[in-house]
């Protein structure tokens, strides 16, 4: 079976011209060496392939027929994906979030004002305590 369309069959991606994308750009390597789309796959083949900022590492256990299950996936491969590689991407997203909510944009005159009140409040009581 094509690479491609094994990667799609276990849903790593969601269609099939999104995985023959990843095989052109070089985001997918089949026991060490980059893959066209139109790679065979075995069976103990050793899979990379990047996505989502995630090297995950599979091996094939065996081939499917066609599409499957969310649950059946398990029976046609091995992750061998480091548990590291999702911490890092759990703090790239919460490092985004730190300084302003998603969603929320720049701050809206309204906002400035407050932050500038804020500010020149706290300058006002340092100032003071001295």
């Amino acid at each position: 079976m094509r690479i491609d369309k094994y990667l799609w069959c276990i849903r790593y991606y969601k269609t099939r011209s999104i995985a023959t994308e990843a095989a052109k750009k070089g985001h997918i390597t089949v026991n060490g060496q980059v893959a066209k789309p139109s790679r065979e796959v075995f069976p103990t083949d050793k899979i990379t392939l990047r996505k989502d900022q995630i090297n995950y590492k599979l091996t094939v256990l065996d081939v499917p027929l066609n599409r499957l299950g969310a649950k059946l996936v398990d029976m046609y491969r091995k992750d061998e994906t480091p548990p590291e590689a999702f911490e890092h991407l759990e703090l790239l997203r919460l490092s985004k979030e730190h300084y302003r909510a998603n969603g929320t944009g720049r701050p809206t005159k309204k906002d400035r004002r407050e932050i500038d009140d804020y500010i020149s409040d706290e300058d006002f009581y340092n100032d003071n305590e001295d």
